[in-house]
């Protein structure tokens, strides 16, 4: 049977997920915006987006920790299908709500990961670079002398020789 009416902790707990919900959406645009910025090479936004995501995720930490203690509060276990039946037994028109929760923390989940992997493939590559760019340079010691001129001898020329 359901409550038709609502408590005010119950509105307030209602009010919580939406709250949530609007984060949640939030934050998958700005890890779309990431991914772009990392597919795109666009390195100076970056640093811009991980401030950024920081406090988004502080924000969202801060909201489910809030969701968790209402559901505490409303005697919900933090069980596969307790919040679903808690809503559908006190407030069935918010559960879609609590279903396009679950969906938008698993796609979020998802998208970091993703990220994640795109930022581990440019830092290798970005070591790869700059091990050649070392070894390349150890190399190359001795190529020119202190005056600039080339001092090693390549097939029995300078190298600036005609």
């Amino acid at each position: 049977m359901v409550n038709d009416t609502p408590t005010a902790a119950t509105v307030e707990f209602i009010s919580q997920m939406h709250a949530e919900l609007t984060a949640l959406h939030s934050f998958i645009r700005l890890l779309e915006t990431e991914q772009q910025s990392l597919l795109n090479e666009h390195t100076e936004q970056i640093q811009a987006l991980a401030d950024s995501k920081t406090q988004m995720v502080q924000e969202l930490a801060q909201l489910v920790n809030a969701r968790r203690n209402g559901m505490l509060a409303r005697g919900i276990k933090f069980e596969t299908g307790s919040m679903q039946t808690w809503l559908l037994t006190h407030t069935a028109i918010n559960l879609p709500t609590w279903q396009e929760i679950q969906k938008m923390a698993t796609h979020a989940q998802h998208m970091n990961r993703t990220n994640g992997e795109l930022i581990q493939v440019k830092m290798r590559h970005n070591q790869h670079t700059l091990t050649m760019l070392h070894n390349a340079t150890h190399s190359a010691n001795g190529l020119y002398g202190p005056d600039g001129q080339p001092s090693v001898l390549a097939s029995g020329r300078i190298l600036n020789s005609a």
